[in-house]
């Protein structure tokens, strides 16, 4: 009985806290599986509410009600311009619509805080409901109290508008049919705003009622999008019921969980999420059965093109041989050819200008460089299962963590030798690939980025958790510096540092565009394009995918060691979801099959991120922001569409991006495009 009163009262806590996150999650759930939009500014419309409701709340009935009509009202009006937004990307799949909302979600905190104040906003409430009430012999606030009720009140009406009205018929209809719904006279596209702008207005008025619980301040906006994308993957899409018990689930582990396992609290919601959605992706058919799998529609079939290519070639090689299923000869025979080395022209003016930047920059600068090279490896490790693998990612910084506190640890264990760093670096982030590569290969699309997000979000639980290794939220500093060479003193100066991150970086890039360049890239552009017609033929598309897993992983690793080397110190926001979030923009910025974009993407970032910000403090969000909202529209196809071909990819067999519109619109049923 004593242990049930000690627990009592964090479990009303989470009744309140799984309600509040059942309002968000609604209105997410109702953006992704009604309206096909990804919104990752999801958190962002809660906080435009939570702050508006702050800045009006002056302790009366009145400001309560003035605060919750203004909060709702402009997370509406804000979810109909994020509709405006998307429309240009329809065609386009969730990937771009990711990275657009992402970046409308950095400017909007930017912006939020610039008008707010960087602080959290005390919240006044209504005298009656300022105090505590007697729950079962324990004191409870009575705002909670009155919170649930509305809640409950809330999700009640919610239900009824979707379930019993002719509006939401037609929200369920542009959903399921919108062809049949434009034949009996309504607009899909007025629909599709309106959905946009009530789960706007959801979220706006969780915000509102929900701040006295979360209130406005930095981070809000994110911690808030990914308890609601968790609530989403547990409950599906499906129903407006499961939602809500994966909400109170939710609430619980943040609120009880913390009470009675704290140690564990931090891993269970993320392992939930990935392990509904690795489970979901194990009973589902593997996408790209009859098409791409790396995105929402078929491109060109790159299979023809590979036997063919495969066909014309096979005299011309040694090593090769007749191998079941086709041939899956690693290495090429012959010497590039003047075209080869015409496409490599780019990379070689690349390298000129790396190489010259020691003797062009101040030592600020050129470790800027130094940073921009290590998440360049990053961001070339996402091009190789984003671009060619077609698995979307946004859990690649796990392996580059890995990589980074390996070297930190081995550095400060007088391990300091940089290519042992390396190797060793490399060796453990593989190893984690291949731990966890199961449960990302057979996963396709979005349900992709979910489970990857899911593990990076699990990766950096640990690292908080686990100060003996990472040092917490405190990171680790004051660890040797790495010698380049055996025998020789430790880098300190910039222009070393940078030197030994273009040698690392251009042997990881030569390596990587040999392999890619090869058959074995043609195998996996080939696993991409068309699965089901590889695996007819005999080919063990799942090895292929996590050797490419595993690959890809090392490189992240290797691009981890390489920050900790050029920035002497590691936090974990150097390998955290924004970071993940960065590589994958990189790659768009430079083409999704363009490992030279992939470089020249990251530099960009890291540019506008530390040395245009540096003229304009504090608007480093904003200028990123508009960064991913630009790339987004500019650049549909990267850098390297703009030479034309099929995608900007590295050769003209590399597959269509995962971003590029499909031939012809499909409708996605709503539950049938499940995170």
């Amino acid at each position: 009985m004593e242990l049930l009163d000690a627990h009592l009262i964090p479990a009303v806590d989470g009744v309140a806290f799984g309600l509040l996150l059942f309002v968000v999650a609604a209105g997410l759930s109702l953006a992704f599986g009604t309206a096909g939009v990804l919104n990752l500014s999801h958190g962002t419309l809660y906080a435009i509410g939570a702050y508006t409701g702050a800045e009006l709340s002056d302790g009366t009935w009145g400001g309560l009600a003035l605060g919750l009509a203004a909060g709702t009202a402009a997370a509406c009006v804000a979810g109909a311009g994020l509709s405006a937004a998307t429309a240009p990307l329809a065609r386009r799949g969730h990937l771009a619509q990711a990275l657009l909302t992402f970046g409308l979600a950095l400017i909007g905190g930017d912006l939020l805080i610039q008008f707010f104040g960087a602080d959290e906003l005390p919240v006044r409430v209504p005298e009656a409901l300022d105090s505590s009430v007697t729950l079962l012999g324990h004191r409870y606030p009575a705002y909670r109290l009155c919170f649930i009720v509305m809640a409950v009140l809330l999700a009640a009406f919610g239900t009824w508008v979707l379930t019993r009205t002719r509006m939401g018929a037609a929200v369920r209809a542009a959903a399921d049919d919108p062809q049949m719904l434009a034949a009996t006279g309504h607009s899909p596209r007025a629909v599709h705003t309106g959905v946009l702008a009530a789960a706007g207005a959801l979220a706006g008025a969780a915000g509102v009622l929900g701040a006295p619980i979360i209130g406005p301040g930095p981070g809000t906006s994110e911690n808030v999008l990914m308890l609601s994308l968790v609530v989403v993957v547990l409950g599906g899409l499906r129903s407006l019921w499961a939602t809500f018990f994966a909400a109170i689930a939710v609430g619980e582990v943040q609120t009880l969980g913390v009470s009675v396992a704290p140690e564990l609290a931090p891993y269970l919601l993320f392992a939930a999420m990935a392990a509904v959605l690795v489970l979901r992706s194990r009973f589902a058919e593997p996408a790209g059965a009859g098409a791409g799998h790396g995105s929402e529609a078929p491109g060109p079939d790159p299979v023809a093109r590979l036997r063919g290519l495969l066909a014309g070639r096979q005299a011309g090689r040694a090593a090769e041989g007749p191998l079941p299923g086709g041939n899956r000869s690693v290495w090429p025979a012959r010497l590039p050819g003047r075209a080869a080395w015409w496409q490599a022209a780019p990379l070689l003016v690349l390298l000129v200008v790396l190489i010259s930047l020691p003797a062009l920059l101040d030592a600020y600068s050129i470790s800027l460089a130094g940073s921009a090279l290590a998440l360049g490896l990053l961001a070339v490790s996402v091009t190789v299962l984003t671009g060619y693998a077609g698995l979307p990612t946004l859990g690649q910084t796990a392996p580059f963590a890995v990589g980074a506190y390996a070297t930190a640890n081995l550095a400060d264990a007088g391990w300091t030798v940089g290519p042992v760093q390396l190797v060793l670096s490399a060796l453990a982030a593989a190893v984690f690939a291949a731990v966890v590569g199961p449960a990302v290969i057979r996963a396709r699309g979005t349900t992709v980025l979910m489970i990857t997000l899911a593990i990076g979000e699990l990766t950096g639980a640990v690292v908080n958790q686990l100060k003996s290794v990472t040092g917490g939220a405190d990171g680790l500093v004051g660890f040797p510096a790495t010698q380049a060479l055996w025998g020789g003193e430790g880098m300190l100066e910039e222009s070393e540092l940078y030197n030994y991150a273009l040698v690392v970086a251009v042997v990881a890039v030569a390596l990587t565009l040999l392999v890619l360049r090869s058959p074995a890239g043609k195998l996996l552009t080939g696993t991409r394009g068309a699965e089901a017609r590889m695996r007819a033929s005999g080919h063990p598309v799942g090895r292929y995918l996590l050797v490419a897993h595993i690959c890809a992983g090392a490189l992240a690793g290797v691009g981890g060691s390489l920050m900790v080397t050029v920035q002497q110190y590691l936090s974990p926001a150097d390998v955290g979801f924004e970071i993940a979030a960065f590589a994958l923009l990189a790659v768009v910025i430079g083409g999704t099959t363009s490992v030279i974009g992939a470089l020249l993407g990251a530099g960009l970032i890291v540019a506008t991120r530390d040395w245009v910000a540096g003229s304009w403090p504090g608007h480093g969000p904003l200028l990123l922001g508009v960064l991913f909202v630009a790339t987004v529209y500019v650049l549909p196809r990267g850098l390297a569409g703009l030479r034309g071909g099929s995608g900007g990819g590295p050769s003209s067999d590399a597959p269509r991006p995962p971003d590029q519109p499909p031939p012809a619109p499909t409708p996605s049923p709503a539950g049938k495009v499940s995170p």
